[in-house]
């Protein structure tokens, strides 16, 4: 019965250990990502993103495009019929359907339980438990996932699965599984770093919109 015992013990170190180690590795790889795509003076993502949800019968298609222009903790993005611009202090949301402009502090909020782009870089550092996924093969290239979990059980977001170019280590892709089914998938397919851009493109010229009879608040 002792040796049963002892059996059982090293096997229940052994499993602990080797979860520790996966743990470990996808924090390290997702560390790397993070770090080498923020170290660049700016980054143009050109991306699609699509939405399914089979219970409530909802399916975007053909997909939603999108645009985002990030230099630190400033972005421009454009998504979702929106143009959202942070300066790094105010966000400005721009309705160009309703003609409408918010003008808030801080940055986009995930309160709602939504990943937003501008988030990739920083979404998981905070509240996700980590192990490394499967690997891959898109169109001959090697992706290797990141499964994450959050750490709070009523959060909105059941996983998210993030898809990393084993070569390149920029993110390609990222699928978030809501817990009311929704599965929101967003994928990468233009990358440009270090590009010469104009420092308006984060600033917000009020005084054009409202020539164009935006209203702005």
């Amino acid at each position: 019965m002792r040796k049963i015992g002892l059996l059982v013990i090293a096997l229940l170190i052994g499993i602990t250990s080797r979860a520790q180690d996966n743990s470990e590795s996808a924090k390290a790889l997702l560390d790397e990502v993070s770090s080498k795509m923020g170290a660049y003076k700016n980054m143009m993502i050109g991306f699609t993103s699509t939405l399914v949800n089979e219970e409530a019968g909802i399916t975007n298609d053909p997909p939603i495009r999108g645009n985002i222009t990030i230099a630190g903790e400033k972005y421009n993005l454009d998504y979702l019929g929106n143009n959202f611009v942070f300066n790094g202090k105010k966000l400005v949301v721009i309705n160009k359907e309703e003609k409408e402009v918010t003008i808030t502090n801080g940055d986009l909020e995930e309160e709602d339980g939504f990943i937003y782009p501008s988030k990739l870089l920083t979404f998981y550092k905070d509240g996700y438990n980590y192990k490394m996924g499967e690997i891959k093969n898109n169109n001959g290239r090697q992706v290797q996932y990141v499964d994450l979990t959050p750490i709070d059980s009523n959060s909105d977001i059941v996983k998210v699965q993030l898809g990393i170019d084993a070569k390149t280590k920029h993110i390609y892709k990222l699928i978030q599984i809501g817990s009311n089914g929704a599965v929101t998938t967003f994928t990468i397919n233009k990358f440009k770093s270090n590009q010469p851009i104009s420092e308006n493109l984060f600033s917000f010229d009020k005084e054009k919109y409202e020539k164009l009879g935006y209203l702005v608040d």
